[in-house]
């Protein structure tokens, strides 16, 4: 099994495995509310309440109604996150950990997600690649930060991501899912053991999560990315910069394989771009590259 194919392997399991995350308590506050007033001694509220929903069927029940919390959201990306750093570790660079952070925080401030603590990271994988999770949590790979030539490609790389997020493409990809409706409400049935409805929610949630994200949703991070660069100070044409040298390697190019099956190609990015932008950015002022600020790799 190739780099991507591992890559891939790794999403699917962990976005399938974060469903046995997080708890909700509106379940129990309505139960509590909706609950007559007792005149004679209470009876036992086991009897009376019936199972406790699993953590599973919890998270599973908020993605179907779309009431996902901000801390469900947090706790469903720190898991898939959680996977992918199984398969590629953070890089052992604690400045220029530091540093990403920093620019990513910034721009993520440019956005509509003041409510999550953004986290952003640089993984020890030779692939070209960005990730990222719900919650607020970004990757960026080794090898795709090394094609990098200043502080703005790298914002609008970071920008790309954090639209992702700010926008809920991942969570939105598993709420359309019909598959998850039947989930909903057969896995419980099926398996009456807790920890053999983990196993069974993580195969069929693998099946769910097969797809790529759709163009739509990458238009629109690329989109937004150069918007929240631009926000932020720095060139909004970093990530096309970045999109135009990506183009230019070969879609048998290992490193690049994952990149090219799940997102559209960088020359047709850069012809969505190009008409959506048009003239709008050029009463902007020019915006900072800031080649000598930026980090590189040891």
């Amino acid at each position: 099994m190739n780099c991507a194919s591992r890559w891939m392997m790794a999403w699917l399991i962990s976005v399938a495995s974060s469903l046995a995350g997080a708890a909700d308590t509106q379940a129990a506050m309505h139960l509590a509310l909706a609950t007559r007033p007792q005149k004679t001694q209470p009876a036992d509220p086991s009897a009376e309440a019936g199972p406790v929903a699993s953590p599973a069927e919890q998270l599973l029940r908020a993605l179907l109604v779309d009431r996902m919390s901000v801390d469900q959201e947090r706790q469903l990306g720190a898991r898939i996150v959680g996977n992918l750093l199984g398969v590629a570790p953070l890089l052992d660079d604690a400045a220029l950990q530091r540093y990403v952070n920093l620019v990513g925080r910034w721009v993520a401030a440019q956005g509509e997600r003041p409510e999550l603590e953004w986290r952003f990271g640089v993984i020890d994988s030779e692939d070209v690649n960005a990730f990222a999770a719900p919650g607020g949590y970004v990757l960026i790979t080794k090898g795709l930060y090394r094609r990098l030539k200043n502080e703005a490609e790298l914002a609008g790389v970071l920008g790309h991501e954090i639209g992702h997020v700010a926008r809920r493409h991942h969570v939105k990809l598993l709420q359309r899912s019909h598959m998850l409706a039947t989930l909903g409400g057969a896995v419980v049935k099926e398996v009456p053991d807790e920890h053999e409805r983990m196993q069974n929610i993580v195969g069929r949630g693998a099946e769910i999560a097969a797809r790529a994200l759709d163009k739509a949703a990458e238009y629109e991070a690329d989109r937004i990315g150069m918007i929240l660069a631009a926000r932020a100070g720095y060139d909004a044409y970093g990530l096309p910069m970045v999109l135009r040298e990506i183009g230019h390697l070969s879609e048998k190019d290992d490193r690049v394989a994952l990149l090219f099956k799940t997102h559209p190609h960088p020359d047709t990015r850069l012809d969505h771009l190009a008409e959506a932008v048009d003239t709008r950015l050029d009463a902007l002022d020019e915006g900072a590259l800031l080649e000598q600020r930026f980090v590189r790799l040891k």
